[in-house]
């Protein structure tokens, strides 16, 4: 598989994760790929809570 090609695999591998709602951990990649999959993962991932600040 070429480099362009498993690329997107990731990407798309990424988007499904985050669709069954898994933690971004999960990422199985630990080369160029991973930026690829975080990618997918984000676009489908559900929004998070927002953070609240204690300083406030």
């Amino acid at each position: 598989m070429g480099t362009r090609e498993s690329i997107i695999r990731a990407m798309q591998e990424g988007a499904e994760a985050g669709r069954r709602g898994d933690p971004v951990t999960v990422c199985p990649y630990e080369d160029l790929r991973r930026t690829a999959w975080i990618r997918g993962y984000v676009t489908t991932a559900p929004p998070r809570p927002p953070v609240e600040d204690d300083d406030a």
